[in-house]
């Protein structure tokens, strides 16, 4: 049995359900759980491990809800810097259809490393097309080697161009040997205890992009195996658009066709919805992964988080595609979740005096949707909060650094408010990711050489 005693710390951020925020407190693990959490001074005083954390800021470990790992590959592309989504789409498809799978392999080990930098300890990828040999498995395989939490979903297309779908047929597949595959998936890899670092999701990739048929037959086989449904939905007006055209339905009415409303099912974006989808998504338990980050790069709009935060509706935080964000930091995304939402309320707000003016998100709000938000949306009890009995998922930031010069009145805010940083640690399960301020699963330096050797490769073929 191995322990471990964070001590010192300026601050703990519980993000419990009473919102505490500790000061001289400790936590105490054992086993990769949170065993004691409390005053300093009424916990063990010794450990296998002690960390000093004096002067940092602890919070629970970030929650990232929706990824594209591959597309760290194909990042800042001239002919995909000023596109909206299906322009931007239609550019790189054939890109991404000459990955192989140890791009796959590389690509996963650069974003989970980004994001463990930027404080997050679990997250969610879609990875939705598989060309030469690919599987998501070499995915799996790629972030076993970062010690991070990972909800790997079993993407798909089966709609090609051919059939009045969005991508080429050459990077779609048959409905048959994805659920085949999405089967064999779950059967080996899924695990759903308490302090799982591998659950597995089915997430047909778009209404644009996948059959009726595919997106009702996976609703069937996730609950068969009780495991989570996931797709894009409402990212763009030109989604809706060809939805009506395509299916007779707007995307979320198109949804409930299909048996894709419940609890365990979360959708990226949604963007473009009304009062009335809105509601459904409430009644039902529907969860939102919010990617403020990519709606501003496509200008594909501002989803109305605050209105859903007031109706109940499971919101956690999503980077996003690294080739339409073009990053994989979560603080960044944390603070620019803030500041969107509070634009948006501007936009809606006259005056910011009137009685009826929208509510400005917090930067307390803005964390909490990044880590017990985001906990919920992936249907994960264990994580998301430091608390008795969760995970030992935490990351901590040291203070003293010149970003923060005069913001130590209300540190908690203070990493919102101010420049997105680095942190300097990250545990996951009581394992160390980040220790101060470096990558430690693998060279940082060396596995850069090699990525940006196997993105330019793409791009010479």
């Amino acid at each position: 049995m191995s322990t471990l005693l964070v001590k010192n710390a300026a601050i703990i951020v519980t993000m419990d359900k009473n919102d505490r925020e500790l000061r001289d407190a400790a936590i105490f693990c054992r086993d990769g759980f949170i065993e004691q959490i409390g005053p300093a001074a009424e916990l063990p005083q010794e450990a296998d491990e002690v960390l000093d954390l004096k002067d940092h800021i602890v919070l629970p470990g970030l929650v990232n809800t929706h990824h594209h790992f591959y597309q760290t590959l194909t990042r800042a592309l001239p002919g995909a810097q000023d596109a909206n989504l299906f322009n931007w789409l239609k550019y790189l498809y054939p890109i991404w259809a000459r990955m192989n799978p140890e791009d796959i392999f590389l690509s996963t080990q650069t974003a989970l490393a980004e994001l463990a930098l930027s404080g997050c300890t679990t997250a969610s990828d879609h990875l939705y097309l598989f060309p030469n040999g690919s599987k998501l498995d070499d995915e799996i395989a790629g972030a076993a080697t970062t010690g991070m939490r990972l909800h790997a979903s079993r993407g798909s297309m089966s709609l090609g161009e051919s059939q009045g779908g969005l991508p080429p047929d050459s990077v779609v597949d048959t409905e048959e040997s994805i659920l085949k595959d999405s089967e064999r998936l779950i059967q080996r890899y899924h695990d759903p205890n308490v302090g799982s670092m591998l659950q597995i999701v089915l997430a047909p990739c778009s209404p644009f992009s996948v059959t009726t048929q595919l997106m009702r037959d996976s609703a069937v086989l996730a609950r068969k195996y009780q495991v989570h449904l996931h797709t894009h939905l409402a990212e763009t007006e030109d989604e809706d658009d060809f939805c009506l055209a395509k299916f007779g339905h707007k995307p979320v009415a198109y949804m409930q066709t299909v048996d894709w409303i419940g609890d365990d099912v979360w959708y990226a974006h949604s963007v473009w919805v009304n009062e009335a989808e809105m509601d459904l998504y409430a009644h039902h338990g529907c969860g939102v992964a919010h990617c403020p980050s990519s709606n501003m790069r496509l200008a594909s709009g501002i989803a109305p988080i605050m209105t859903m935060l007031g109706k109940g509706i499971k919101i956690g935080l999503g980077v996003d595609g690294s080739a339409s964000n073009d990053s994989s930091h979560m603080l960044n995304e944390v603070r620019q979740s803030m500041l969107l939402a509070r634009l948006n309320s501007g936009i809606k707000g006259a005056s910011r005096s009137a009685p009826d003016a929208p509510p400005l998100m917090t930067a307390r709000q803005a964390l909490s949707i990044a880590t017990r938000g985001g906990a919920a949306v992936l249907g994960r009890k264990d994580i998301g909060s430091l608390e008795v009995g969760k995970c030992a998922d935490f990351c901590a930031i040291d203070l003293n650094k010149l970003d923060y010069a005069g913001a130590l009145e209300d540190p908690v805010a203070a990493v919102v408010f101010c420049a997105p940083l680095k942190v300097d640690y990250t545990v996951v399960g009581g394992q160390a990711v980040v220790w101060d301020g470096q990558f430690v699963k693998f060279d940082i330096t060396e596995h850069a050489r090699k990525h940006n050797l196997a993105a330019k490769r793409l791009l010479e073929n």
